[in-house]
């Protein structure tokens, strides 16, 4: 029997209780075997972050998933201050920072803006994926791989159907990592993650 992957999804929302998109993600991968969802801004109100158990945690796992809103196309603060403190020189990077190589990381975006809106020159001018490289080279200097994002879309726009839609997909994606479904090649042509189930 193949082992299944672990994972960690990390949840970054300083108002989670108000993104109805960030919940319904969130109430539908908690109960799959293999994954543990972490509430950061609950963990660390504060911002005082305890570095050792979060590498511990980074330790114990396969995949990791930075789930957030994208705030003025980046992360919350608190990734930033998280990525800043836990992936420090000599455990995630440097001659000697091998504890994280071979591991995956993927980004798991909402955006109010619609996909049509990037990568245009009529509104944003960067897609996604230009937006996120300083977390995929952050990723690659640590010897990770950085895994096509998973992205809704349009979330101010989204009915309830359109929510439980990108909740399901999402858990079919999460699921499908647990269980390795997915080839290097599959992942190497998709801009988005989402478009292996679409």
């Amino acid at each position: 029997m193949v082992e299944k992957n672990k994972i960690a999804i990390l949840v970054f929302h300083p108002v989670l209780h108000k993104s109805r998109i960030n919940n319904a993600l969130l109430k539908r991968v908690e109960g799959i075997n293999g994954v543990h969802c972490r509430i950061m801004y609950d963990l660390y109100p504060d911002f005082q972050i305890d570095i050792k158990a979060e590498q511990e945690m980074l330790l114990e796992h396969d995949i990791i998933v930075w789930q957030h809103p994208l705030y003025w196309y980046s992360s919350p603060s608190l990734l930033k201050e998280w990525i800043d403190l836990v992936l420090e020189h000599g455990f995630a990077f440097g001659r000697e920072g091998r504890a994280l190589e071979g591991k995956k990381v993927m980004s798991a975006i909402s955006s109010g803006g619609r996909k049509n809106a990037y990568g245009s020159k009529e509104g944003i001018k960067f897609t996604i994926r230009e937006l996120l490289a300083p977390f995929e080279q952050t990723v690659s200097l640590c010897r990770m791989r950085y895994l096509p994002p998973f992205v809704t879309h349009g979330t101010h726009l989204l009915n309830g159907e359109g929510i439980e839609m990108a909740a399901r997909d999402y858990a079919r994606i999460i699921d499908g990592l647990r269980n390795g479904a997915y080839s290097e090649k599959d992942l190497n042509q998709k801009e988005y993650i989402n478009d292996l189930i679409s």
